[in-house]
Order: C-alpha cells, then structure tokens, then sequence
C-alpha cells in the first residue's frame, strides 16, 4: 500500500476546509493534534514529531464522525509491543474528542499489522491481542518506559547545571534539589517525568533519585549519574536512528519530522545503541 505523507482520503466530509500549510481540514488538523499525547515508549517523543503518523482522515458516515488514522514506523519487526502501545494509544486519544463517533488506527506495513490491527477493532485489549505471547502486563511495560523517560530527563537536567558552572563537580550533583534548577523545557519534562512516577514535585526535592524517589549516598552519585547518562545516550541515539530509518524507509517522511531539541552530542556517536535493543521486546 502507497499513503502519501498525511494523504486524506476522498471521504473526507466536503464541510471542512482545508488549511493549506498542512493539507489537513480544521478537524483533521484537531485529530493530528490529539496525538501529540502519544508517545514512542522507547524514545520519548511524540508519535507526531517522529513522523510516524501516515495518515489522518475525518469522514461524515451514515454511523456519526470516523477518524481514519494510518500509522508507520521505520522498520517492519520494531517490537510489537511498542507498535501495539502506540496504535492503542492512538485510538484513546482521537477517542477521547468530543466530535468523534468512530476510530480506526491502523498499522502500516509490519509483520504484526494484522494480528494488531485486528486486535484493535475488535478492541481485545493487550493480552487479548497477542494471547499466549503477552509475556508481560502493558501497565508493567508502560512503568518500565515512565522509568527509562525519568532518567533521561533527570541527566538532561544535571548535565545542564554542571555544565553552567565549572567549578561544579559530579560529585555535587547529588545535593541538587529541584528548586536549583533553571526554568527550562529540560526542567519542565523533568517536572513531568516525575509526576508520571508519583514522585515529590517539592522545591526542596533532590534531583538525582531512582525511580522510587530514594537518593544516592555521596559515594555512589558519580556512577549513578554515569548510569543516567548512559541511558540517556541510549535514548537520545536509537532517535536519531530511529528517524534516519523512517527517512529512508519512507520518501518524503523527514517533512514529517519535527527536529529534536535534544540529540547525540558530536563526542557521543560512538556510544549509539543498535536499533535492535528497540526490537528484542516482546
């Protein structure tokens, strides 16, 4: 099947205009927008900045208002686990508009499209779609990837105050409490991390904590923020990788792509982890 980046479908309900920066219906545009809540649980980004999103189609039918959305992503054996979270993600957020009567997410070009479309439609749930290869709980899969996403967010911020000062050593990090850090897109996905986690959003909070909220004692900050950043690297590579493959995958999907604020930093390069510590989950 050929989709041409965000394409619309000729059911497209002729009441809506369309807004010419993006191709898209006014509704079209509010769909798109409503997946920005939907996140790559590996990487940490949005679905809609990654480029992942193929298609959006809002269409008047004889049942109420459909949504059509299409969903792509740069290889055809990424986990499915991962691809299942997104689509079902999907569908709960364009669910969740008022205006909308029907959805249907489906997946693009993947080994498992079928079966997770199916499941989809059927709405049979995680363990309902993949049966006896459910090997863990989605709520399970989800807090493992909320932890990943803390850590990486937690190095962003401790690197930047680091880096602010040259006197400071890693060893001061430990004492960094959130009311030391500056107002900054880095503090506020921080702030977010940890609300997600239900961790202590207090001024007088320490920053560098695991993911139950427990500091590190003097002796252990050191490796614990070299632990941070290297999933942080792992993070912020398997991105660039991530969206280098779409690219490639697809033409015309990098006009899709929002560029990251964050990325590999020239001296990390060599530290990229391989796409398939991405692909090993099931």
């Amino acid at each position: 099947m050929s989709i041409a980046p965000l394409e619309r479908s000729a059911g497209r309900s002729p009441d809506q205009s369309t807004d010419q920066s993006t191709g898209r219906s006014a509704r079209e545009d509010q769909a798109f927008r409503a997946l920005d809540v939907v996140m790559d649980p590996e990487l940490d980004e949005p679905v809609t900045d990654l480029g992942f999103v193929r298609s959006v189609d809002v269409a008047q039918t004889d049942a109420g208002v459909r949504v059509s959305v299409h969903l792509r992503l740069p290889t055809s054996f990424c986990s499915p686990n991962f691809a299942y979270l997104m689509a079902s993600d999907a569908k709960d957020a364009l669910t969740s508009l008022p205006w909308v009567d029907t959805v249907v997410v489906e997946l693009d070009d993947h080994h498992d499209s079928d079966l997770i479309n199916a499941g989809l439609a059927a709405d049979a749930g995680y363990r309902g779609t993949f049966r006896h290869e459910a090997e863990r709980d989605l709520d399970e899969l989800r807090a493992t990837f909320r932890r990943k996403a803390h850590t990486a967010a937690m190095e962003r911020c401790l690197t930047d105050w680091l880096r602010a000062d040259r006197d400071r050593a890693e060893a001061d990090a430990g004492r960094v409490r959130l009311r030391d850090l500056p107002a900054s897109d880095h503090t506020d996905a921080l702030l977010r991390r940890r609300e997600a986690l239900g961790l202590s959003l207090g001024a007088d909070d320490l920053v560098l904590v695991d993911a139950e909220g427990r500091s590190y004692a003097e002796g252990e900050v050191p490796m614990a923020l070299r632990r941070a950043r290297s999933t942080r690297i792992s993070v912020d590579g398997n991105a660039h990788f991530c969206r280098g493959l779409l690219r490639t995958r697809y033409e015309g999907s990098g006009a899709d792509q929002t560029q990251r604020s964050d990325g590999a930093e020239p001296g990390d390069h060599h530290h990229l982890i391989p796409l398939t510590v991405k692909e090993t989950h099931r």
